[in-house]
């Protein structure tokens, strides 16, 4: 059950909670009251790798909602004591469930990106009745791609690269993967390894091994979602896509997510992250992105 001992945030409308599960110890925090008010359930944002400190800024374009955010296990403030360091969408659909069962506010709303769209996925297929909405903004779904078998290629490179050289190696291996205009070809697996220095990124290996995008994010991206499950499911499924995104590999990956589902995906403000403010370092649209999901949730 959720830890009783809360306590504000600095904005006094946001406290912080924790909910111990078998595996794990979930941090998530709470903006507004609960029950919510208005009639409308709680507004749930996910992510992955990203933890619940990427969501302020768009949380905060929510005033007149409940707005929950929370830290996957193992990253953030939440810790971990299953004994391992993967993100497995299916185990953390379950710990999601289980802080929706914690909230007693259920169905929610939910936006999720990213990572945190390929758990949504995996929740609404196991826990069809925890979400009346979801919104999953490009889920990398490498799998749904025409060029599945070299998408996977050049993401095995990545760790590959992040394995043998470091952060920064593999970090601008990452950026120049995640860059690519369309599917990859041989142009793509022919051209010289990219130079952190080109990404601002230092060439200097500090010796960790634990950055969780690089390290650990390989079943995130190989999950195939159940698009029977998903389409009998109650919950009203939007997939986005950024308009700024164009055919890189979460674009490419929305777009064939919307499509396994028998449906066009919703275009939105900015790109890949475009509902992050400032102090992200790569700034979106946040106020055009929260009005665009204001009006999707609204059903628009």
């Amino acid at each position: 059950m959720a830890n009783p001992n809360t306590h504000p945030t600095a904005d006094a409308n946001t406290t912080t909670h924790t909910l111990r599960t078998a595996g794990a110890d979930l941090v998530y925090d709470v903006q507004g009251p609960l029950p919510a008010a208005g009639g409308r359930p709680p507004l749930l944002m996910i992510g992955q790798p990203m933890d619940a400190s990427g969501f302020r800024t768009l949380a905060g374009l929510f005033p007149e909602r409940t707005v929950v955010t929370y830290d996957p296990r193992g990253l953030g403030r939440s810790t971990r004591r299953d004994g391992r360091t993967d993100h497995d969408p299916v185990t953390q659909a379950g710990d999601v469930h289980a802080l929706i069962e914690a909230l007693g506010a259920g169905p929610v709303e939910m936006f999720a990106s990213s990572g945190g769209a390929v758990t949504a996925l995996a929740l609404v297929a196991a826990h069809p009745g925890d979400v009346s909405v979801l919104v999953a903004h490009e889920p990398p779904l490498l799998p749904l791609l025409p060029d599945a078998g070299a998408a996977a290629r050049a993401e095995a490179a990545v760790r590959e690269t992040y394995q043998a050289k470091g952060f920064g190696h593999g970090m601008a291996a990452f950026l120049a993967m995640s860059s690519w205009q369309g599917e990859f070809t041989s142009a793509y697996f022919d051209q010289p390894a990219p130079d952190p220095a080109a990404f601002g990124l230092p060439a200097e290996d500090d010796g960790s091994r634990d950055d969780p995008l690089l390290a650990a994010s390989a079943k995130v991206t190989a999950y195939r979602p159940d698009a029977a499950a998903l389409t009998a499911a109650p919950t009203r499924i939007v997939i986005a896509v950024g308009e700024e995104t164009g055919s890189v590999l979460t674009g490419r990956a929305a777009e064939a997510t919307a499509r396994l589902l028998g449906q066009r995906a919703a275009v939105f403000p900015s790109h890949h992250g475009g509902f992050l403010g400032p102090e992200s370092g790569f700034p979106g649209q946040p106020e055009a992105f929260a009005r665009r999901l204001r009006e999707v949730l609204d059903g628009a």
